[in-house]
């Protein structure tokens, strides 16, 4: 019998959690595992009480060719990241590992290489992540040290915004 792996199998887990996203772009799913226990869970989505996107059936960042990476204060959703490491505690956080899937708006494709953005990239190491690991495909992943995102500082550069 093949066993699926630990990583993938908290992968998996996060790209079931994206299923519940109401993004119309991409649908990410994140979960934050501490001492092989899920502490928390976070899809991408509106803020509790404000209209999801998928209901209104149009993202206005679409509507205004705003490229991924720019102009998120225009975005509704909160992230996945973020909405995870609201729903956990700073002491569950504290040296835990975020898995991630991302897929494609209504269609179940994996998009590789996809990474947090800049503001949840701070939220993450402010919480005290030290690990996080992205799916690309459906057996292949990346592992990030998060001390690799202070190290390798993306934001002082000026060429993204959030």
């Amino acid at each position: 019998m093949d066993r699926v792996s630990k990583i993938n199998y908290y992968l998996d887990i996060a790209q079931t959690v994206a299923e519940r996203s109401t993004c119309l772009r991409k649908r990410f799913g994140a979960i934050i595992v501490k001492n092989d226990t899920i502490v928390s869970t976070g899809y991408n989505g509106a803020p509790r009480g404000r209209v999801n996107c998928c209901d209104r059936k149009f993202c206005i960042r679409d509507e205004l060719n705003i490229p991924r990476g720019e102009r998120y204060e225009l975005c509704r959703s909160v992230h996945a990241e973020a909405n995870a490491i609201i729903a956990a505690s700073r002491e569950q956080t504290l040296g835990a590992t975020l898995y991630m899937a991302c897929m494609e708006g209504n269609e179940d494709l994996l998009v590789e290489n996809t990474t947090s953005c800049a503001m949840c990239k701070r939220l993450i190491l402010n919480a005290g992540i030290e690990t996080v690991i992205v799916r690309d495909t459906r057996n292949d992943y990346r592992i990030i040290d998060t001390k690799e995102w202070i190290v390798n500082d993306d934001s002082l550069d000026g060429t993204r915004g959030y």
